[in-house]
């Protein structure tokens, strides 16, 4: 089902769960070669998010994941200090993988890569990922302890 040969995806990837799974699964299904971004610990203060798993936490979870699920593929993962990181300005990339709430920001990746006179990414929207409550998987919703990884509800909360 190969239809490019680079896809680009990325994300923070604290707590793997579905969500990401997902998005990883449908960056390998369509691409040959996959880069993946993952958001640095300076970044994420940065963005205000809860902070979890360090750096080097993530990418080993994430490897690990990786070796398990998609032995033999290429990728290649790199650390993102912005939304983007440089990778994304590759001429090879084609296409990104994305959730609808990254998806606005592709716009803006798609005028820099005009530009720079690179044609602009394909761009790949998966569903967002619900959990048993309806409301979609987080890895914020995860530390907090609403659900798991897998989107069931752990305890109760204020909606």
């Amino acid at each position: 089902m190969t239809k490019y040969n680079t896809v680009a995806v990325g994300g923070t990837f604290d707590h793997l769960h579905k969500g990401h799974k997902m998005l990883l699964t449908q960056a390998f299904n369509i691409g040959k070669n996959v880069l993946i971004g993952v958001t640095s610990d300076s970044f994420i203060i940065k963005l205000g998010k809860i902070k979890g798993n360090n750096y080097n936490t993530r990418l080993n979870n994430l490897e690990s994941y990786l070796q398990s699920n998609f032995l033999g593929r290429k990728y290649e993962i790199t650390k993102l200090d912005d939304y983007f990181g440089d990778q994304i300005y590759k001429k090879e990339v084609e296409a990104i993988v994305v959730s609808e709430e990254t998806r606005k920001r592709i716009n803006l990746v798609n005028d820099i890569r005009e530009k720079k006179e690179l044609s602009p990414l394909k761009i790949i929207l998966i569903d967002t990922i619900v959990a048993d409550d309806g409301r979609p998987i987080s890895s914020t919703r995860i530390k907090l302890g609403e659900v798991d990884n897998e989107g069931r509800c752990v305890k109760k909360y204020k909606k």
